[in-house]
């Protein structure tokens, strides 16, 4: 039996107090790390494999060691929280019902990196969480594990709460490290890279909360101990989020290895209707993935090698019956709408998705394939940040796996599967 790393309490129970997360260990991996070299951290984030848990998958020491090899006389770390893709509920439930697991990894991630400021990035409209972070930040305070020599130790680390606005690209990090700084939170192009130069133009290191929750555990029980859940390049947990469509919904916590069908049937009590499932969608900005995937172990490599990725764990798929061109369309208009504005492919590339799909409704014939083919890879690599290939991916891959179901809805003289 996998131990839980994350969700160890009832998933109704309320905001875990410092004296209840210290009962759990809670602050013995940062006491431990404050006693030895921030190195020991750094090398055991690094050697357990820890990836990001944001979308990205990407993994967590390179970050580290760029923002703590970068010459500066000031670093900061960002917790990552401004989760607002539909479908994912995970960092939201984390700061929620388990902030000091956040915080602490925060805090062992500012001592790695030579930080002395930490920030917990949430969306403004996220009321339950700040509270919970806010009460959490004071109890850090009372006891001692903020501020000035903390615990004792040469350590010096403050954090702050910000307040981020509520759009979906607000979430990326360089629009989160515009938002700080008192920006829009619009991302940048890159490099340089927050390691290099991000709050302020100092280096920062910029974690998805899940990313930071999991770091207490990697270092209080080692990095070969965490290596031993999931798979050889997919190690640990991961949080999947499950929406009302199932039996039971909400969020789950897994290994990587586990399968679709793990999490959807086994966890979610499968489909609420009893309908069979046609098609899963690992996260909203991913390909998706025909029902004969849900025995697919659920790891970086098997969905790379698939077209898709793991994303940030809000798993929705399609039933039996369902209109597959409402949900792509639905899709396409989400990401028109979150764009911001800034770079013009990705504004020509989303408005001219959703028109096409529109058409395609309407029964206007063929062609559709060939415009959406041609203006996605026209824009390509060209934005500031990746919601130009988030909002082609799942649409690409929706071409090809329904071919029969937009051709019937584009109507005569539109090519089906068969052709």
């Amino acid at each position: 039996m996998t131990p839980a790393i994350l969700l160890t309490r009832p998933s109704d129970a309320p905001r875990q107090s410092l004296a209840e997360y210290r009962e759990e260990h809670g602050y013995v991996a940062l006491t431990r790390a404050l006693a030895g070299d921030p190195e020991a951290v750094l090398g055991a984030v690094e050697s357990s494999g820890l990836r990001g848990r944001g979308g990205a998958s990407f993994p967590a020491a390179v970050k580290w060691r760029l923002a703590a090899s970068t010459a500066a006389e000031t670093r900061f770390v960002v917790a990552n929280g401004g989760e607002h893709e539909p479908g994912s509920e995970k960092d939201k439930l984390l700061v929620a019902r388990y902030p000091h697991k956040v915080l602490e990894g925060l805090l062992l991630c500012g001592f790695a990196t030579g930080a002395t400021k930490g920030f917990l990035y949430l969306i403004e409209d996220m009321t339950e969480q700040i509270d919970a972070a806010t009460q959490s930040i004071e109890e850090l305070r009372d006891a001692g594990l903020l501020g000035a020599a903390i615990a004792g130790s040469g350590f010096a680390f403050d954090i702050e709460i910000h307040r981020a606005p509520p759009t979906y690209v607000a979430g990326e990090e360089t629009a989160a490290i515009g938002s700080i700084d008192g920006g829009p939170a619009k991302p940048r192009k890159k490099p340089p890279y927050p390691g290099e130069a991000g709050i302020r133009g100092c280096p920062t290191t910029v974690n998805n909360v899940e990313t930071l929750a999991h770091v207490p555990s990697i270092v209080r029980l080692g990095a070969e101990w965490y290596r031993g859940i999931g798979t050889e390049q997919s190690t640990g947990t991961m949080l999947f989020t499950l929406d009302s469509r199932v039996q039971r919904p909400g969020v789950y916590e897994l290994p990587f290895g586990s399968t679709f069908r793990d999490v959807i049937y086994g966890c979610g009590g499968g489909p609420r209707s009893g309908r069979a499932i046609r098609a899963i969608l690992p996260a909203l900005s991913c390909g998706f993935l025909g029902a004969e995937h849900l025995d697919t172990a659920i790891d970086h490599a098997t969905l790379r090698a698939l077209g898709t990725s793991v994303g940030c764990g809000g798993i929705s798929f399609v039933e039996e019956g369902d209109d597959v061109l409402q949900r792509v369309s639905e899709i396409a208009a989400f990401f028109m709408k979150e764009q911001c504005g800034q770079c013009p492919p990705c504004r020509m590339e989303t408005n001219q998705i959703a028109h096409v799909l529109a058409g395609v409704r309407a029964g206007k014939g063929p062609g559709y394939a060939a415009q959406i083919e041609k203006v996605t890879a026209f824009a390509r690599g060209k934005g500031h940040c990746s919601l130009i290939e988030m909002a082609a991916a799942p649409v690409l891959s929706a071409l090809r796996l329904f071919a029969d179901d937009f051709a019937a809805a584009a109507g005569p003289g539109a090519p089906t599967a068969d052709a």
